[in-house]
């Protein structure tokens, strides 16, 4: 039964592919959100970073950014972490995270989602869960 599920679960992982592997802008204090440009876009490590995080730091010499590839429990950790200080004035720092590619980037206006989107968002999801859930399977 145990090889059916890790079958079941490899198949899954390889009709995947890329869909689990997220692109973000990745910089160190950068200033005026300059570090969104092609350059600055770097692949993240493959099921394991599945996620960008983007810090915001009030400095007295002005706003600096921080860009990165994150994997999701340490950024909504951080993140969670830093609200306190999240304030916009000086010495603040705010740390997001997003699951989208690019999406450290600058704002843009947002798409309609399309169905197909919103299903492969769904999958991953899916996948995170049962992926979770079989590693607390007893091993018998």
């Amino acid at each position: 039964m145990r090889l059916l599920v890790f079958a079941t679960l490899f198949g899954v992982l390889l009709d995947a592919g890329d869909a689990l592997q997220i692109q973000c802008y990745q910089c160190e204090e950068m200033k005026q959100n300059d570090c969104s440009t092609p350059e600055y876009i770097v692949n993240c490590t493959v099921n394991v970073q599945d996620m960008c995080q983007k810090e915001v730091l009030v400095k007295p010499d002005g706003i600096h950014y921080r860009k990165s590839c994150a994997s999701s429990g340490a950024c909504l950790i951080a993140s969670s972490g830093y609200q306190q200080f999240c304030t916009g004035r000086l010495n603040s720092v705010c740390i997001s995270c997003c699951n989208t590619p690019l999406c450290n980037g600058p704002r843009r206006k947002r798409p309609p989602q399309s169905a197909a989107t919103s299903a492969r968002q769904h999958t991953n999801k899916s996948l995170l869960l049962f992926v979770t859930l079989l590693t607390l399977l007893p091993v018998t």
